[in-house]
């Protein structure tokens, strides 16, 4: 019976130890794709703060929605978890997933965001960093179609209020004029 209770235990603490290693390697995976563009390690190197959302799915027929989790990091290290969710009226159809940076310019910007509830309004606009069809190029929820010259706003992109958001499109396809906004959860501790 005991070795049946010490294989369970060591069965299980395996399983959670690789879901652990899994959540890892996705924000790292994600975090070096941010990297990857020299203008933007360049804004995260100088950074005081940032929030990472490895995946946020986002989709809309009239009504839609986006939720997603993340991490955010101070000095190398997490120093606790956020939710984002939104939600959309308008034209919209379709569905996609992107990854989204929020990098803090300072202090006051990180405490601002780790307040407990944050929230972009309508007219927040994020970079997007790499060309793919119709990807998402605002936290408003507003998408344009991304051309070759996607990057090109990546280069020029300026701290708004101490923070610069920086979106990554994963994949999918979304038609959308809509208006809505992005708000933020902040708990403390992984």
């Amino acid at each position: 019976m005991n070795t049946l209770k010490f294989a369970l235990a060591l069965m299980l603490s395996c399983l959670f130890s690789a879901t652990s290693f899994a959540d890892d390697d996705k924000y790292a995976e994600s975090l070096a794709k941010f990297k990857a563009n020299p203008a933007v390690g360049s804004k995260l190197n100088s950074a005081y703060a940032y929030a990472l959302f490895p995946t946020i799915g986002k989709g809309g027929f009239g009504i839609g929605g986006a939720h997603g989790k993340g991490k955010v990091y101070k000095s190398g290290a997490v120093t606790g978890t956020s939710k984002m969710s939104q939600l959309t009226i308008g034209l919209q159809l379709g569905g996609q997933a992107y990854s989204q940076i929020i990098l803090f310019q300072n202090k006051k910007a990180y405490d601002q965001f780790t307040s407990g509830k944050f929230e972009f309004g309508a007219q927040a606009t994020a970079v997007a960093i790499t060309a793919s069809a119709n990807a998402s190029a605002g936290t408003t929820g507003n998408a344009a179609g991304a051309s070759s010259k996607a990057d090109a706003g990546v280069q020029n992109a300026e701290w708004v209020n101490g923070m610069l958001v920086f979106t990554y499109a994963k994949g999918g396809l979304m038609y959308e004029a809509s208006i809505g906004g992005q708000k933020f959860s902040y708990k403390k501790g992984q």
